[in-house]
């Protein structure tokens, strides 16, 4: 058994590795993990805070998990709960106060909070041991709640967690709430960047952006999968690519509103410069390239190239749009088109999550299709406009789509 001083530098290793994760909803799968695993509780939650009430934001449950089939996630909704002693989570919040739950149906009823067993009664599931602390920043100010619940002995029974264990998840807290302060930052700078390019364009706004962001993250863990691919590999790419395909379309701020606004269809002309904002947003990422800067630039570069060759920009060098040396057209001046595995495959994946999400959507221009339309475009167009392993992926992880598409509307 570990001593304190063994499980405090456990969890200052734990806390050192999720200060590598930059991106939030990566960080908080990572957390809860850690979490998890260090208390070896069956499932947890986090809340995070936004305004005077607690979103529900990350959850993760072994249980309901071993329930569904292989390579299937567990799908949940997104809800929000004020920051008032009527909840466990909300009198944490409000308190900054720790609460440890021997059996949450066995509270003596004198408590502030009361448990509410709705969950448990939907989901067929049976909360008993909890663990709720509040993560705050610096300055002390609550920017959500860990909840852990369900702590399991070495034979799988449920008991409660330990008082020893209070002391171990406040420092944990700690570190992940300094850990999220700095994701949030990271995120707030994106979702600026891409409120320059809704100033230009109204169609790409922040929730498009998150949408396609998360079902890339969701396509790419099943075609990493598939292909083999190490978790530790998998984890470490989905963390950038959630923040690269973000900033697909931040070309978009140097397109002439005169281009982006028209409420007819694009001439010719125009809708060559429109394809400018491929190589104009890959520009914007060249100068000391980190991953992030890689991984971004190639994404925006390469959204809109198709599998059969017929997409754009095609191989061009992004600081001057122009042919690449040795791919020009023979006999013309144009570039030569990419084709299959030659486009990177996280172009591949942001294309599909690019046009999935705009079928769905609705925009000034059209309405959003139906299901059985949408899917039916996504299928035929394996082998054409798409590359035919990342459709595999997306009908293999379309119900985690769905409820991605839930949890960021176009209106919050």
């Amino acid at each position: 058994m570990l001593s304190e001083k063994e499980k405090i530098d456990l969890i200052t290793g734990i806390s050192l590795d999720i200060n590598e994760v930059k991106d939030l909803d990566m960080l908080l799968e990572r957390i809860l993990t850690h979490a998890r695993q260090f208390f070896n509780a069956d499932a947890g939650s986090i809340y995070l805070k936004r305004k005077d009430q607690l979103r529900f934001s990350h959850t993760q449950n072994d249980t309901l998990q071993k329930r569904l089939g292989p390579g299937k996630k567990l799908i949940y909704s997104t809800f929000s709960i004020p920051i008032n002693n009527a909840s466990i989570s909300g009198y944490v919040a409000k308190n900054r106060r720790l609460v440890n739950i021997p059996h949450v149906y066995r509270m003596s009823g004198s408590e502030p909070y009361t448990f509410d067993s709705n969950f448990d009664e939907l989901s067929d599931y049976r909360c008993q041991s909890m663990l709720a602390v509040p993560m705050t920043n610096q300055r002390e100010d609550v920017l959500g709640v860990i909840q852990m619940i369900n702590a399991k002995d070495d034979s799988g029974e449920v008991i409660p967690f330990s008082p020893s264990h209070e002391l171990v998840i406040k420092h944990f807290a700690t570190s992940a709430g300094l850990a999220i302060e700095r994701a949030q930052t990271t995120r707030n700078i994106i979702l600026r960047m891409i409120s320059m390019a809704e100033l230009r364009d109204p169609t790409e706004t922040g929730h498009h952006a998150n949408r396609v962001a998360a079902f890339s993250v969701e396509l790419y863990e099943s075609w990493a999968r598939e292909q083999g691919l190490s978790p530790h590999e998998i984890n470490r790419q989905k963390d950038i690519l959630r923040m690269a395909a973000m900033l697909h379309d931040v070309g978009k701020v140097a397109i002439s509103d005169v281009i982006l606004k028209k409420p007819s269809r694009l001439t010719a002309g125009e809708y060559e410069m429109m394809k400018g904002h491929t190589y104009l947003g890959a520009r914007l990422f060249l100068k000391n390239p980190s991953e992030l800067d890689e991984m971004a630039g190639q994404v925006a570069l390469n959204h809109h190239e198709k599998w059969d060759g017929s997409g754009y920009p095609g191989h061009v060098d992004p600081l001057t749009g122009r042919p690449l040396p040795g791919f020009t057209v023979p006999g013309g001046s144009g570039p030569l088109p990419k084709l299959a595995e030659e486009i990177p495959i996280f172009g591949r994946i942001v294309a599909v999550a690019d046009v999935y999400d705009a079928l769905c959507s609705r925009r000034a221009y059209k309405a959003a299709w139906s299901e059985d339309r949408i899917l039916e475009e996504m299928r035929t167009g394996a082998g054409s406009h798409f590359d035919p392993a990342v459709i595999r992926s997306f009908f293999a992880t379309l119900d985690v789509l769905k409820s991605l598409s839930e949890r960021y509307p176009d209106t919050l």
